[in-house]
């Protein structure tokens, strides 16, 4: 049974705080994540329809930086949510690349994205972080 605030030590009271804002910290990093994927998800789809531009296009190249900002994003959000889990003492970063389902293109971006990109066009529109 918990004890009351009252009869818990300082010390402890410090600890379920900082317990509680590491689980706060991982649930934000994990949903702007899960928001870089959706977006690189949701541009990938499109670019399989009919009305996507003919390749060689001033709006072909145009989609092809909005992608690779796009996975930039998602690599940033990778690598961010990667160090807190770290710091955690989450270590097993292939459950969360298999829980995540994180395409290996974004993998191999983490760690490598050192600030987050900017995005251009509907991208900035939603932005995953």
């Amino acid at each position: 049974m918990p004890k009351s605030l009252k009869d818990q030590s300082p010390a402890a009271l410090l600890a379920d705080e900082l317990l509680a804002e590491k689980a706060a910290a991982l649930g934000r990093l994990g949903r702007g994540l899960e928001q870089a994927l959706a977006a690189l998800a949701t541009h990938d789809a499109q670019a399989g329809t009919a009305d996507a531009p003919a390749t060689g296009t001033p709006a072909a190249t145009a989609r092809k930086t909005e992608r690779a900002v796009l996975v930039d994003a998602a690599a940033y959000a990778l690598w961010m949510l990667m160090v807190q889990r770290e710091a955690a003492g989450l270590r097993d970063a292939r459950a969360l690349m298999r829980d995540y389902a994180v395409p290996a293109e974004v993998q191999a971006r983490a760690g490598a994205v050192l600030a987050p990109p900017v995005p251009t066009g509907r991208a900035a529109r939603r932005r995953p972080f």
